[in-house]
């Protein structure tokens, strides 16, 4: 194997012999071989004008992209059922695979080191688009353009392709991962409602519960239909957080709180929580054997020996659940809080009027955007450290479970605005880019003409996307960590920098000089 998609893969090399995030060196093999059956099919079918096999062939390269993200799936007998179905597109387009070696690994695909790291960007950012195209698609949402250029940009990876050419596929990417964003966010907000300011809580009653963790919101409200009138108590987790937010689900009594921290800390507090754990997409990790039993997966998360819950007809069946919860004592619990969500953009552009005027009378000297993702490396305290230090003239924009490296300590608020403004998922940095776009019409500017500055984490390959649609989208100056990704080489690090300032950060105080927070 060599795996370096995630921030945590091995400096300088990635991971050879096991995955840090506790994949096999086998199972990241598996992986490689089907991410190569999907840019086969993608050249295969390039002329193809056949649009149901099309379709299929899209749905196909969404979830196997998706399955293959970060901490999706440890299933091995998943992916090899993924790789068959990619054989039969194979056979039904009356192709043979050409890219098929020993070694599929993404190290094969460019002999020169540029090349292939610009390669390496597009297809993690392709993962990442898999992700929030599929958010969407679930909700019955489709746009052609966007699984079209998936294929387009897999078949790319297997051409000889200048620098120039490979740099255009990526800002491509970016271009239409906004698209995909935006078709989610608009999706969210047709079935569930748009997202109001809330506070939740993160205590825990006497009853037993049922915890929810990934990104799944459809998955989230078919558990508390099948859970009313039960007596048994639904928490989110993690990503699930942003949930509470949307007026949809505030209709359920039976959802009572967010449960837990970031994905990272779920070895241990997954334990504490007693109950079942449904885990929906990415973010799930090989559990420990205290609460293997207690763990099931659905959508594309998947865990060798762990319970899969599987979709017939649009519906999924969590009647095995509820019968574990019912005889499982109530969870342990971590902390009693109060978290306020549901700064999603049309809920923060109602309050635009008292942020400019903050913003007019000095009030508000800067906000930082500081969305991505947590991990467990020590250095990611870094963040905390950083919001800490902050000026108390300085608002916070956050999105995805990079908040939870500060969300409960006490910043306060200035003029009533919270210093900390959460917009929600990682899919929801959409939201940012909103609220930004509309602070620039709002001051005559642009994004970067703003009181404004990026300090980004990243963790996985969303992040990529997210990176890939801020660059797109002409943000310049975006400081990138805990450190910049291992797939990059120093030439394509090079351009990043000459061409867009991506800055890696290092310590808080110099940080902030460098991002203008006085």
């Amino acid at each position: 194997m060599k795996c370096m998609q995630c921030e945590e893969s091995i400096a300088g090399t990635g991971c050879l012999r096991n995955g840090v995030c506790g994949k096999s060196g086998e199972l990241a093999d598996r992986m490689d071989k089907l991410i190569a059956s999907l840019i086969e099919i993608s050249a295969a079918t390039a002329d193809c004008k056949n649009e149901g096999f099309i379709k299929e062939i899209d749905e196909h390269i969404v979830d196997s992209l998706f399955m293959t993200l970060s901490n999706t799936n440890f299933d091995m007998q998943r992916i090899d059922d993924a790789i068959s179905l990619s054989d039969s597109f194979m056979k039904r387009a009356g192709k043979q695979y050409s890219l098929f070696g020993e070694d599929c690994s993404v190290d094969t695909y460019d002999p020169n080191e540029d090349l292939k790291s610009l390669k390496q960007l597009l297809l993690f950012g392709l993962k990442g688009l898999a992700a929030y195209y599929h958010h969407a698609h679930v909700l019955g949402a489709g746009d052609p353009t966007v699984t079209s250029f998936m294929r387009k940009a897999l078949a790319a990876i297997k051409k000889d392709l200048s620098v120039e050419e490979l740099i255009s596929l990526n800002m491509e990417c970016g271009e239409v991962g906004a698209k995909a964003m935006a078709l989610l966010d608009e999706y969210n907000v047709k079935y569930y409602g748009s997202p109001e300011i809330t506070q939740v809580r993160t205590g825990v009653g006497k009853n037993p519960g049922i915890l929810i963790t990934g990104h799944d919101l459809k998955d989230l409200e078919q558990l508390l239909e099948q859970t009313k009138g039960t007596g048994i108590d639904v928490y989110t987790h993690g990503e699930m957080l942003p949930a509470h937010a949307y007026p949809a689900f505030k209709k359920y009594d039976n959802l009572v709180g967010n449960y837990g921290n970031a994905w990272y800390l779920q070895k241990e507090e997954f334990e504490k929580f007693n109950g079942p754990i449904i885990a929906t997409t990415n973010c799930v990790l090989i559990p420990k054997d205290g609460y293997r039993q207690r763990l099931f997966t659905t959508g594309t998360a998947g865990v060798e020996g762990v319970k899969h819950i599987p979709e017939k007809d649009g519906k999924k069946d969590f009647s095995e659940v509820i019968a574990m919860a019912k005889g499982c004592p109530a969870p342990a619990e971590i902390d009693d809080r109060i978290l306020t969500i549901g700064f999603a953009h049309d809920q923060t552009l109602a309050l635009a009027g008292n942020i400019i005027d903050a913003v007019k009378a000095g009030d508000i000297k800067r906000f930082v955007v500081m969305a991505g993702c947590d991990g467990r490396e020590r250095s990611r305290d870094y963040y905390t450290r950083f919001a800490q230090e902050l000026p108390r003239d300085t608002v916070i924009l956050t999105a995805g479970c990079a908040k939870y490296r500060y969300n409960k300590l006490d910043l306060g608020d200035i003029g009533g605005i919270p210093r900390i403004i959460d917009a929600g998922q990682c899919n929801d940095c959409y939201s940012l880019v909103v609220i930004a776009n509309a602070l620039a019409e709002a001051f005559g500017t642009d994004i970067n003409g703003l009181p404004l500055s990026f300090n980004i984490s990243w963790y996985e390959q969303k992040a990529v996307l997210v990176l890939l649609v801020l660059l797109k989208l002409g943000v310049k100056d975006i400081m990138l960590g805990p450190r910049l990704p291992v797939f990059l080489s120093p030439g394509v690090t090079n351009v990043l920098v000459k061409n867009f300032g991506i800055k890696a950060n290092s310590e808080p105080a110099a940080d902030r000089v460098i991002l203008k927070i006085e």
